[in-house]
Parts: structure tokens; C-alpha cells; sequence
């Protein structure tokens, strides 16, 4: 039910306990747990050697500005940049998409990161918190990318995520820093912003991260928080049988409900398997609150796992790696 955040650059003695804590089946990294490539695969390995093989690892290796592993690892441009590239060769904007997502992809699980919350799905649209992470503010530009990114990353043996539902692109605010509010009605949404999604879903992208935004048209309460959108309209009117994440528990648009275990409630009510407690300090009351709760069903969980990759060493030696990497980083940030 939960993935937490670690501290630093190597496990700490206390952490030991909250890996192998009842509910917790995964950890995410940042920027703060790493220093090499060679000391992020020691401390994944650490991690594993704790938590065991079926243990999730992941991140947030989308590119640009939000590319938590950097030294060692290539420098990946933002996605909006291989939306610029659409409006001028379509056929060459949905290859490097394909390899944008293979190179990321193929690189964390070298090291043995099952995923990366990518691709992120919403419009370019002015959003503060999503800006060039986002691959173009047209539904169907957006949406063809977006299949493309999902097919790489498969390629790369990575299942893919797609967030944040049902769009964040179209608000300005930044749910990390402040409450976020789209008054817009359903069926302008899911025409425009839900389109790639919807794409996503078609190329068989394994989870779904649910926003920390407000949509008081459909329903008052977060869309994390709402069964509406969650069990509704994603699992319902849409189909999807995946996995669904709660964005972190610790940024400031999640706590309208509470605390961190009103937090942490409110996602699993509304339908999230998983929830996303990035910070080291709420990870304990995080943890309090899952306790006695029903798992999530295993059989959205288990398709998260990475499949069976190249080592570093076979990966350097690839000649396709060495063609997609100088076409990728070809492009303008």
C-alpha cells in the first residue's frame, strides 16, 4: 500500500524496519540518495538484500528538470521538446519519443530501478508545476507522444505510469506548494486533457498516478481522493484495470482531509492501491496508518516489477544505445 522515502546515500540502520513493514512493498528515490552510479546500485542492492527480490524500487527519471540520477547517466531533454519537434516531422518526434523512453528505461533498470513515474501525461498548457515536463498542449499531439513514450519504456523493460489524472496541465497552481483548483466541467476534460491518457491506457500502461487537483465540477475532494474519479470514471467509464497511485502524501494540495494518516486514508478509500509518502519524517505515521488494512490486489502490483535487464557493462557496449542517445540529446531543451 505505501512507498516511502530513504534518506541518504546508504540504509540506515532504522530504515531496516520500515522496509519489512506490513504494507509497505516498495521505496522511491531521489536526487538525496544518490552520489554515483556505483554507490545508487549498492544501496538498491542494500535495499533489496533487506526488503527481498519483489521489493519495488522507483523514481522520477522523466528528463529536464525533474531527472533525479544525472552524473553517469544521459542527460535527457524535457519531453516538450520532442513536442516541438511534432510540428515540424511527426514520424521523427514519435521516434524519439519511443527513444527518449527506451534510453530511461533501459539505464534504471540497469541498476535495478523497476520504474519511473513516466510518462507524464498532462497538457502543456501553463501549468506552474508541469510546464515542458509535459509534450505539447494539443490532446492529439500529447496522446500520440504519449503512446510512443509507454511503447519505449516497455522496450526498455519498464512498465510505465501514467500522471497525473485527470490532467494537471490546464492549472497554473502548483500542488507541491499550494491548493490547486480546475472549475472546468467534465466533458470539456475528458476531451481535451483525458485524451492521453486514454492513449496511454490503449498502449498498456501498467498505473496511473492520480493529481493532488481539485475538480469541484465533478467532485469537491482531490481526484486522489475521490472515488468518483478513481473508481467512476478511470476504473469505471474508462476501463482501466491497473494499478492507481496517490500522488505524495506530503505536498501541500494533499492536506484539505488531515494529517498524514487522513492522507493516507483518504487515497486508499478512494480506490489508490498505492501511495506515495516521499519524506522521511511522515513515513512512520504513514506506516500506523495502513496497519490492519487489506493489501492491494496483487495483480496490479505485480506487472509494476521490472523485467529482466541488461547489465551496465552489456548496455555501453550497445551501437543502438550509442544512435538513440546522440539523436535524443540532438534535441533543443
Amino acid at each position: 500500500m505505501l512507498i516511502i522515502g530513504l534518506a541518504g546515500t546508504e540504509l540506515a540502520a532504522h530504515e531496516h524496519g520500515r522496509l519489512t513493514a506490513p504494507g509497505v512493498v516498495g521505496t522511491i528515490l531521489f536526487s538525496r540518495n544518490f552520489r554515483s552510479r556505483e554507490q545508487v546500485t549498492a544501496l538498491i542492492d542494500a535495499i533489496r538484500d533487506v526488503a527481498g527480490d519483489d521489493f519495488l524500487v522507483c523514481i522520477d527519471q522523466e528528463g529536464g528538470r525533474v531527472q533525479r540520477f544525472r552524473e553517469g547517466f544521459t542527460r535527457l531533454p524535457p519531453l516538450a521538446a520532442i513536442g516541438r519537434l511534432y510540428e515540424s516531422d511527426p514520424v521523427e518526434a514519435v521516434n524519439r519519443a519511443e527513444e527518449h523512453a527506451w534510453i530511461m528505461a533501459s539505464e534504471m533498470r540497469a541498476i535495478g530501478v523497476d520504474f519511473s513515474f513516466a510518462p507524464v501525461a498532462d497538457l502543456e498548457r501553463g501549468s506552474a508545476a508541469i510546464g515542458n515536463r509535459a509534450f505539447h498542449a494539443d490532446p492529439a499531439i500529447a496522446a500520440e507522444l504519449v503512446q510512443a513514450y509507454v511503447r519505449g519504456m516497455h522496450l526498455g523493460g519498464m512498465a510505465a505510469v501514467l500522471k497525473h489524472f485527470p490532467g494537471h496541465g490546464s492549472v497554473k497552481e502548483d500542488t507541491h506548494e499550494s491548493v490547486a483548483v480546475d472549475p472546468r466541467g467534465k466533458d470539456e476534460i475528458l476531451r481535451d486533457d483525458l485524451q492521453p491518457f486514454v492513449a496511454g491506457m490503449e498502449a498498456r500502461a501498467e498505473a496511473v498516478m492520480a493529481a493532488h487537483v481539485r475538480y469541484p465540477a465533478v467532485d469537491d475532494r482531490p481526484a486522489g481522493y475521490s472515488r468518483i474519479w478513481i473508481e467512476e470514471i478511470l476504473r469505471g467509464e474508462l476501463g482501466f484495470r491497473g494499478c492507481v497511485f496517490g500522488d505524495d502524501i506530503s505536498m501541500a494540495a494533499a492536506g484539505g482531509v488531515g494529517g498524514i494518516a487522513a492522507r493516507v486514508a483518504a487515497n486508499l478509500d478512494a480506490g489508490c492501491d498505492l501511495v506515495l509518502a516521499c519524506f522521511p519524517d511522515v513515513v512512520p505515521e504513514a506506516i500506523a496508518a495502513v496497519e490492519g488494512r487489506r493489501p492491494s490486489p496483487a495483480e496490479r502490483i505485480a506487472p509494476l516489477r521490472g523485467a529482466i535487464g541488461s547489465t551496465w557493462e552489456g548496455l555501453i557496449d550497445n551501437p543502438q544505445r550509442d544512435r538513440f542517445i546522440a539523436r535524443v540529446t540532438a534535441l533543443e531543451p
